[in-house]
């Protein structure tokens, strides 16, 4: 797991701008604590820092070989957990190797199959490689969008990175957010391609760029597709455990120390069981708790249980080597901690302390691991948000996790500036954004009402809301210089179960019924039996009221940038509010107000709105 960074400029000598290009690789040094480095050429300049996870001392970047007609450079984000294998394909095709790295199978990979390559890679991954000898930089992100991929074109060419800050420190590119920007800001629908800042945009998951003299070509090699399912439910539930148990035997390959992540719902403790089977006692996990919670633990729209004794029982199902970090809510309430997730995210996303948690949760986890395996994206895939078994939301033509009333439910628009807010039209960009969504989805002719609003569902998740649950936990955990790997993302998993029947990914009137029964093997009763439960969030009301304390405070600063986006009105009537009656949403409107306050300060952005 690295950073990269790069720049194609076809009008311009690059190698006279080292500076620039050393400081774009330098944003992304927590994404690579290990080593750095930079491969410029005339109208290339490509930059690398590296988490050293598979052959430490040989995976060094960029990486080069040398052919008869010019360079072949990679620089590379992410794991191949099949490199194995394509090694073994590509010796027998007469490659030689002088590294173990996956990186270096990549490479390799690329001079055989060219661009389609990506086709052949199992894993999570974001690339670039310039080929010298067509002058062009080819583009790769993951089937997913696992591993995160920015670029903006220029006039001559491209520059690109895994996070924004890295294409931010060009002076080519402007520190500009106009409309379109704010609005998926506070829409929460992951439009396609979007990046915050204007000019910018993500490369696509499952999607290949192609940058040349020409311009930038794109190409998607991969996207959810419509397919019969024949097999029985016997066999069904067969292969989700044959599939999950090839797929964790598989990302537990690394020369690191490595952990999974144990919440005490089924997934987390799905990977724990099946890890266990590979790794035994050696195995570690950890868990996020807060002070007195389980003593106080009070049940919400989101949590019907405290994880901590379902945690104990997957413990001592499995007996790992297990640590809590428990912390308290003066710790979650830091502002200085609230910057570092915003650094980390680019963004003012507004999720408060469950970012800050989450931060000090893999933290404290890189101190004694590298690799760590979550159960990140498992509800995406088998259905287990409350929203899916909901006859209401199901039957609402919106996005899911907007209509269920939740922490992201609600007036997401209610903190803007009535005039600011009348010009972006929330509504009507959420009710376009859906149109769209719900167009690209395919469906079989044979499916009946419901299996079709189902798949749609499915896909809006797959598509869309899990991009955004990916890149919260990729941009958190690489500040820290933790790996995560999501073996639920695996594409062949998701394809299987995208095209399994809604009726039996709910066979037994409970949600993930397929993900539960391929895993009784490996999980307690207790944790079968348990309702789906989101991440942990503090319960403290000392947690609100240190957020209106701070609000306050950013109400007093009247000529800060954030007081002409935001509605006073609103503020002054959510900090007069008992903090221990605060909606779960209210909470995340101050994080948002707090978030784009400290954000303002950092990135000193231009915001390019009507007068």
């Amino acid at each position: 797991m690295c950073g990269i960074t790069g720049w194609v400029s076809y009008s311009a000598d690059l190698t006279t701008r080292q500076s620039v290009v050393d400081d774009m690789t330098a944003t992304m040094s927590c994404r690579g604590p290990d080593a750095s480095g930079t491969w410029v050429r005339r109208h290339v300049a490509l930059g690398h820092c590296r988490l050293a996870i598979i052959d430490l001392p040989g995976g060094r970047q960029p990486m080069t070989v040398e052919t008869p007609r010019g360079a072949v450079t990679l620089v590379y984000s992410g794991e191949t957990y099949n490199f194995t294998e394509l090694r073994r394909a590509l010796e027998g095709l007469g490659h030689k190797f002088r590294t173990a790295s996956d990186t270096e199978v990549v490479l390799h990979g690329y001079l055989e199959w060219g661009a389609d390559l990506a086709s052949r890679l199992n894993g999570m991954y974001a690339f670039a490689i310039w080929d010298e000898r067509d002058q062009k930089l080819v583009m790769v992100r993951d089937r997913l969008g696992i591993k995160p991929f920015y670029y903006y074109p220029t006039p001559d060419g491209v520059l690109f990175g895994s996070e924004p800050k890295a294409i931010l420190a060009n002076p080519a590119m402007p520190r500009i957010v106009d409309m379109d920007g704010l609005r998926e800001l506070v829409a929460f629908t992951q439009a396609p391609r979007w990046a915050l800042w204007k000019g910018m945009y993500e490369v696509e998951p499952g999607q290949i760029l192609t940058v040349s003299r020409s311009g930038i070509a794109a190409h998607t090699y991969w996207r959810l597709e419509p397919q019969p399912h024949n097999d029985s439910l016997e066999d069904t539930v067969g292969t989700v455990r044959e599939l999950l148990t090839d797929i964790v035997e598989r990302q537990l390959v690394a020369d690191v120390p490595r952990c999974v992540l144990l919440s005490g719902g089924l997934d987390s403790s799905a990977i724990t069981g099946l890890a266990s089977s590979f790794v035994g006692s050696e195995l570690r996990t950890f868990s996020v708790d807060f002070i007195g919670r389980e003593e106080t633990f009070r049940a919400d729209e989101a949590r019907d249980t405290p994880d901590t004794p379902f945690i104990r029982d997957v413990v001592s199902m499995v007996n790992p080597q297990h640590k809590f970090v428990t912390l308290s809510s003066a710790l979650l309430g830091d502002p200085e901690l609230r910057r570092k997730v915003i650094a980390a995210r680019d963004m003012p996303i507004g999720f408060g302390e469950m970012d800050t948690s989450l931060y000090l949760l893999f933290e404290s986890i890189r101190a004694e691991s590298t690799v760590a395996l979550s159960g990140e994206s498992a509800d995406e895939v088998f259905g287990g948000y409350r929203w899916f078994h909901d006859p209401l939301v199901v039957g609402t033509d919106n996005f899911p996790w907007l209509v269920y009333h939740s922490a992201m439910s609600g007036d997401r628009a209610a903190l803007m500036c009535p005039h600011l807010r009348g010009h972006l039209d929330i509504p009507g960009y959420m009710a376009a954004q859906y149109s769209d969504a719900v167009a690209a989805v395919e469906h079989l002719d044979s499916e009946s009402a419901l299996e079709r609003r189902m798949r749609t569902i499915s896909h809006l998740h797959l598509t869309r809301f899990v991009r955004m649950m990916l890149d919260r936990k990729d941009r958190i955990s690489m500040a820290v210089g933790l790996e995560v790997r999501v073996p639920f993302c695996d594409h062949r998993l998701v394809e299987y179960v995208y095209n399994t029947p809604w009726s039996m990914k709910s066979f037994d009137g409970r949600e993930k019924s397929l993900l539960r029964h391929a895993t009784s093997h490996v999980v307690p009763g207790s944790v079968q039996a348990r309702l789906k439960a989101s991440y942990p969030s503090t319960q403290d009301p000392r947690y609100n009221t240190e957020l209106q304390a701070q609000a306050k405070e950013v109400l007093a600063d009247r000529d800060h940038l954030a007081m002409s986006l935001i509605d006073w009105d609103w503020l002054t009537d959510v900090i007069a509010m008992d903090p221990a009656s605060m909606p779960s949403n209210v909470r995340r409107g101050i994080d948002r107000v707090l978030d784009l306050y400290h954000w303002i300060d950092m990135y000193d952005p231009i915001i390019d709105r009507p007068d």
